[in-house]
């Protein structure tokens, strides 16, 4: 195995059966945050960039070091629901610390931020894993959580960090991107597409199908693609463009790859947006006897960065506990497990990843990234631009 590229990607969905419950998770979050949120005007910019090898600051450390082991104790640790694990990971680090941890699911990561932010002080658990960087600069406003970054994030990349104001810890990371369904380039003798600029471009016209912006998540993170690549002044022409070409929207992913995409099945639609990780979990679920490769493949150009964090919540009545927690979220152990259990990278570089990874996930170049406090101030404008570009 090898040790994995911090522009490697890998994100939280699973084809077909397997990703139905992850993707119908992430569907809510845009609509909850677009009618639930007040945003704030902002006047930064928006940019891309690739992750940087500099190490994260620890500087939020507490000074009391966390303990090694504790009296028997519980941490409640709220997540979304497609929050997993290998369950002998968690018996092992209550074996060893006298920790056990109780999961408590509030839906999808826009749930469990809006929650945290009403109870910002009183907190339902006591820590939160799942706020991601589209969610972050909501918490952070809210005042969600108690400021701590984990000793064991201090090889983390800079990058993964933009804009935490040290109060988090990034766990891992990955990407949306274009998929493409290999078969059917090779069969209608049409080259695929390599950039984002191509996707509007005749020879795929009515090939692509997206997910609605504001009721999917990959859907709003295509939109922060293209609102990164072409800036506040061109992301709208792009979409004008695309429509122009025949693009067809529907609510989530699971309508977009099992119903509309050519490869998912049942579509005639070559291209969709989906994850980086859709090309090896295709493997990884496949019914017996399991294909060799996947059919389909990834176009790297145009893949937007996800980040997924965990934080100690403020108003804990077991802070230390909590932090420990948060440390074992970047334990060996869990980083290595997180690839197959949420379809993710691990955060910390060296961990191994399986090789159905080194394989067939797609490792972009140049992942765009908007500063999570710009998606927090702009984001329902560009909803909203999009719905009256694209859908009216």
């Amino acid at each position: 195995m090898h040790a994995p590229d911090i522009s490697r990607t890998c994100v939280r969905a699973r084809p077909l059966g397997s990703i139905r419950t992850v993707a119908s998770r992430r569907a809510a979050v845009v609509v909850l945050i677009a009618t639930s949120w007040s945003l704030a005007a902002c006047g930064a910019s928006a940019t891309s960039s690739t992750t940087s090898p500099v190490a994260i600051s620890s500087s939020a450390a507490p000074a009391t070091p966390v303990p090694a082991s504790f009296a028997p104790t519980t941490v409640t640790l709220v997540t979304h629901d497609s929050f997993a694990l290998t369950k002998s990971l968690l018996t092992d680090f209550t074996a060893k610390t006298g920790i056990t941890i109780k999961l408590i699911s509030q839906g999808d990561a826009g749930e469990v931020v809006n929650k945290a932010a009403l109870t910002a002080g009183n907190p339902e658990g006591d820590v939160l894993f799942g706020v991601d960087n589209t969610l972050l600069s909501r918490a952070l406003t809210a005042d969600v959580f108690d400021p701590y970054v984990s000793p064991n994030a201090a090889t983390v990349p800079a990058a993964l960090s933009v804009a935490t104001q040290n109060a988090v810890t990034p766990v891992d990371y990955g990407d949306v991107c274009i998929n493409l369904d290999d078969a059917w380039f090779a069969k209608n003798k049409i080259a695929k597409p390599a950039t984002l600029d191509d996707l509007a471009q005749p020879a795929y016209k009515d090939l692509l199908v997206v997910e609605n912006a504001a009721t999917s998540s990959p859907g709003l993170a295509f939109l922060l693609a293209t609102v990164a690549r072409y800036g506040e002044d061109g992301y709208s022409n792009y979409w004008k463009a695309l429509r122009a070409n025949g693009i067809k929207v529907v609510n989530g992913w699971t309508e977009a790859y099992e119903d509309t995409f050519s490869a998912g099945g049942k579509g005639n639609r070559p291209i969709v947006v989906s994850y980086a990780s859709s090309p090896p979990a295709e493997i990884v679920y496949a019914a017996d006897p399991k294909p060799t490769k996947p059919s389909t493949s990834v176009m790297t150009d145009g893949c937007f960065r996800q980040v997924e964090y965990a934080g100690v919540l403020r108003g804990t009545t077991n802070p230390l506990a909590a932090r420990a927690v948060v440390d074992w979220l970047l334990s060996p152990a869990v980083q290595a497990d997180v690839p197959l259990s949420m379809f993710v990278d691990p955060a910390v570089p060296g961990t191994p990843l399986p090789k159905v990874f080194t394989d067939f996930a797609a490792v972009p170049a140049a992942p765009l990234t908007l500063d999570p406090a710009v998606i927090d101030a702009k984001r329902s404008t560009w909803i909203e631009t999009w719905d009256q570009v694209t859908l009216r």
